[in-house]
């Protein structure tokens, strides 16, 4: 046979031999656990300590913050060390980015429904709503600073604490229905008791309401502009109380007395 020939033969060998043992290492780097995700499942969920109290920040921005199972356990785990602990005075719990929190990860649940694990599925939302609940019942005063997006169960984790702090980019809302769902997180407790027929109305329409408009009808207790908040932040990481009336004192100090716009809903 020609050398030439023999030339040709080895160098396309030579050419498949070093493409499949590129497509091997590329299997073998795959299947490698992905320690980079495992890290980012502590980080979805970050804790600030201050002087005498905690902050919860959830942090998928890329996700508007939603919620996914790791997410509710561990701020199930925060919140219950932090009662126990007589050190802390009280709580605030805030988003990162453009949104507070968005709800459920439905992304994450349909995954999960697609792939069998209904079990996961169900435990996910007891989980939830029980965090929900030990919210609702918490025995020391928790502040929820709704800046930008607050939706379903979102605006589940912030409405049962003692305090709601609503900003000129909150938008909330009980997009449920639209999906096929009924409003949940709470808000069987809470829209009911919304001035006249307000919270039907939201349940069955999923419309949006504004920082002002929460404030008009009781969702939020305080208003405050976005460009404050690190006022009010740095305000209340000082405080060496526990004193609701002090924390409420504080927030009014850079709030705002507001009033819906003449062509919000709310007048109709």
């Amino acid at each position: 046979m020609p050398r030439s020939r023999i030339l040709q033969i080895f160098s396309r060998c030579s050419k498949q031999s070093r493409v499949f043992l590129f497509y091997r290492q590329s299997r073998s780097i795959s299947a490698l656990p992905n320690y980079t995700q495992l890290d980012d499942l502590q980080e979805q969920v970050l804790v600030e300590g201050r002087s005498k109290s905690r902050a919860a920040i959830l942090n998928r921005p890329s996700a508007l913050n939603s919620l996914t199972s790791s997410m509710v356990p561990r701020l199930n785990r925060l919140y219950n060390s932090w009662e126990e602990n007589s050190e802390i005075g009280f709580v605030l719990m805030k988003g990162s980015n453009q949104a507070f929190c968005s709800g459920a990860d439905v992304v994450m649940l349909h995954q999960l429904m697609n792939e069998g694990k209904v079990e996961e599925c169900k435990i996910f939302f007891q989980t939830l709503y029980n965090f929900i609940y030990l919210l609702g019942t918490y025995l020391k005063p928790h502040i929820a600073i709704l800046d930008g997006i607050t939706m379903g169960s979102g605006a589940g984790i912030a409405l049962p604490g003692m305090f709601c702090v609503a900003t000129d980019r909150t938008v909330y809302s009980t997009p449920e229905t639209q999906i096929g769902f009924h409003p949940d997180g709470g808000a069987s407790f809470y829209l009911p008791r919304l001035p006249g027929y307000l919270g039907e109305y939201l349940a069955l329409t999923g419309e949006k309401l504004n920082g002002v408009e929460m404030v008009a009808c009781g969702l939020a207790s305080h208003y405050i502009l976005k460009e404050r908040l690190p006022w009010i932040e740095e305000r209340l990481g000082k405080l060496m109380t526990d004193d609701p009336s002090v924390i409420e004192s504080s927030l009014a100090q850079y709030g705002d007395l507001v009033y819906p716009d003449r062509r919000s809903f709310l007048h109709k």
